[in-house]
C-alpha cells in the first residue's frame, strides 16, 4: 500500500468560496506565499459555484458582494445574478494569482492537531494529507442541503432534487411541478420555471415577509462613470452598506418598534399592491413579527402566485406518494417533479469534517450544545485554528462579505503579531471565550430572532447559533486587531 502524499506548508485554507480566496488574497498581500487553498470540489466559487437554479440571485446590492480590496465597478444590475458573482470570485482568484495556491477535488475529512509538534494535519477523502501551522476555514453556513424526512419521499416515481443541486438536465417543460418550501431560493426560481410548466404547486409551511426589490440594469454610462472613478464606486459602495443595511434592517432585528412598524406597513403595501385576491393574499401574511426570520426582496413572487397554472398550499404535507404529493386535508397534488426548496443543514457548523485539539478534544463534543466561538473566530482547545463566516457571524440585515473580511483582516493581525513577539501559538483562553458568548446570548435573546421558536438561526433549544444581533460596524470594531492578551500562548 502507497503512503499518503504529505505536502508541508505555513497556512492551510479550506474552502475556495469567497471567505477562502479572501484569506488567500490577504496573505499574498502580507507576503505570505506558503499557504494551499483545499477545495473538495473541482472548481472554485462556493455557494455561487452551487446555487444554479434559474434566478439564482444575491439578495444584497451587487456593491456589497464584492472586497474593500477588489471592489467591482461595472455590476450589471443592482442585484447581480448567479454567473456575475461566480464571475468575481473567479477574477478575483486569477488577478490575484491564487489559483496555483488552489488544490481541487481536496475534501478534507479530518483536521487533527499535534501539540509536540505545534501543527495541524489535514487528510483528505483521497488519502493525501496537508500538514500546517495554521488551519483558516471557509465553508461557510448554507452548503449542506437540507431536505426534510417526509413519510413517502423514496416512493415518488419521478425526479427530485434540492434548489443547490438544480437538475440542468431535466425539461420542466409541461410539467407537473411540485415545490416544497416558499423562502430565499424559491421566491426566485418560482418565477422563472412558471411559464413553462403545466402545473406549478408550491407548498408554504409559513409565509415569508416580502419588501420591494427594485432591481434595475445600470445604464453603461453609469458603469463607466463608477470604474473611471474609482472614488466615486467607494462613495457608492458605503451609500448601499449604511442605508440598505444599517439603516433599513439593522433596527428590525434591534426590535426598534417605530422602524417595525414602517417594516411592515411597507411590505403589506407591497403586497396588496401585487395580489390583489383576498383569500390568497390572507395566505400570504406572515403570523411573526418582520424580521424575525430571514427578511427577503422581490418583485415578482407575488405576481406569479396569480397565474392560472400556480397553487400555493398551505395545508401542511401528510406523505409524498408514486404520483404526487398529499396535504393533511387529504387532497392529492399530482405531479412529475419535485423540488426541494428546503433550505440548508445551518447549525452543524464545518460537518462533516472531524476536528481534533489539544489532548485529543473532538470539536463536535464541545459544540454538543450548540456552536460557539470567541468572535465567531477562534475556539479554545483548537490553537492556531480560524474561522471565517463562524458561529453567531451570519447577518439578516447586511453582506457578509463585510464580516468576512474583518475576519480575514483579524486572522493576518494575529499572524503579524505572532511572528513579531516570538510567539508560536495561540490559543483563546477559555474564559475569554466563554464570558464573550455569555454576553452574546443576553444581547440575541432581546432580539427579534427570539420571539420565534423555530428559524435555521437556532437550535430546537431555542439557541441561537447564526447570527450576530449587532450592526457591521460594531463588530468591525471589535475584530479591528487582534489582541494576544485574550490568548494563551
Amino acid at each position: 500500500m502507497d503512503a499518503p502524499v504529505v505536502t508541508r506548508v505555513h497556512v492551510a485554507v479550506v474552502g475556495a468560496g469567497h471567505s477562502g480566496l479572501c484569506m488567500g488574497v490577504r496573505l499574498k498581500q502580507a507576503g505570505i506565499e506558503d499557504f494551499v487553498i483545499l477545495e473538495k470540489a473541482a472548481t472554485l466559487g462556493g455557494t455561487w459555484r452551487d446555487n444554479t437554479y434559474p434566478g439564482a440571485s444575491c439578495d444584497a446590492p451587487s456593491f456589497l458582494y464584492s472586497f474593500s480590496f477588489a471592489q467591482k465597478t461595472d455590476w450589471s444590475r443592482r442585484f447581480a445574478w448567479q454567473p456575475e458573482l461566480l464571475g468575481y470570485a473567479a477574477e478575483l482568484a486569477i488577478r490575484h494569482g491564487l489559483l496555483p495556491h488552489c488544490r481541487f477535488g481536496a475534501e478534507v475529512q479530518r483536521i487533527a492537531y499535534d501539540e509536540q509538534d505545534n501543527a495541524w494535519t489535514l487528510t483528505c477523502a483521497d488519502g493525501s494529507q496537508t500538514v500546517a501551522d495554521f488551519v483558516v476555514t471557509g465553508v461557510g453556513q448554507l452548503n449542506r442541503p437540507a431536505v426534510p424526512a417526509i413519510a413517502g419521499r423514496d416512493t415518488f416515481a419521478g425526479p427530485q432534487f434540492h434548489s443547490a443541486q438544480w437538475d440542468h438536465a431535466l425539461d420542466l417543460t409541461g410539467r407537473r411541478v411540485a415545490v416544497i418550501g416558499n423562502a430565499a431560493s424559491a421566491v426566485q426560481f418560482v418565477p422563472q420555471i412558471a411559464p413553462q410548466v403545466a402545473q406549478l404547486t408550491i407548498f408554504q409551511r409559513s409565509a415569508n415577509w416580502l419588501l420591494p426589490r427594485k432591481d434595475r440594469l445600470y445604464a453603461p454610462r453609469t458603469q463607466r462613470l463608477l470604474t473611471r472613478f474609482p472614488a466615486l464606486a467607494k462613495l457608492y459602495h458605503h451609500a448601499q452598506w449604511f442605508y440598505f443595511g444599517e439603516m433599513q434592517l439593522t433596527p428590525l432585528m434591534k426590535q426598534v418598534r417605530v422602524v417595525q412598524a414602517l417594516a411592515r406597513r411597507r411590505a403589506l403595501a407591497h403586497l396588496r399592491r401585487q395580489v390583489p385576491d383576498p383569500a390568497l393574499r390572507a395566505k400570504l401574511v406572515p403570523d411573526y413579527l418582520i424580521g424575525a426570520k430571514r427578511v427577503l426582496f422581490n418583485d415578482d413572487y407575488y405576481p406569479t402566485l396569480a397565474r392560472s397554472n400556480v397553487r400555493l398550499v398551505t395545508d401542511g404535507i401528510e406523505r409524498i406518494e408514486p404520483s404526487g404529493v398529499r396535504s393533511r386535508t387529504d387532497e392529492l397534488h399530482s405531479a412529475d417533479v419535485l423540488v426541494f426548496a428546503t433550505g440548508f443543514q445551518s447549525t452543524e457548523f464545518l460537518a462533516p469534517i472531524e476536528v481534533v485539539g489539544r489532548d485529543g478534544r473532538d470539536l463536535r463534543d464541545d459544540w454538543r450544545g450548540g456552536a460557539r466561538a470567541y468572535l465567531g473566530v477562534t475556539v479554545s482547545g483548537f490553537p492556531n485554528f480560524f474561522m471565517l463566516y463562524g458561529p453567531n457571524t451570519n447577518l439578516g440585515h447586511n453582506s457578509i462579505l463585510v464580516m468576512i473580511e474583518a475576519q480575514v483582516d483579524y486572522v493576518i493581525d494575529a499572524l503579524a503579531k505572532m511572528k513579531a513577539r516570538g510567539v508560536r501559538r495561540i490559543d483563546v483562553r477559555r474564559q475569554v471565550m466563554d464570558d464573550y458568548n455569555r454576553s452574546l446570548q443576553q444581547d440575541l435573546a432581546k432580539s427579534v430572532w427570539s420571539t420565534i421558536g423555530a428559524s435555521w438561526y437556532k437550535l430546537a433549544d431555542g439557541t441561537i447559533t447564526n447570527n450576530w444581533p449587532h450592526s457591521t460596524i460594531r463588530y468591525r470594531r471589535l475584530l479591528r486587531e487582534a489582541r494576544l492578551e485574550d490568548y494563551e500562548t
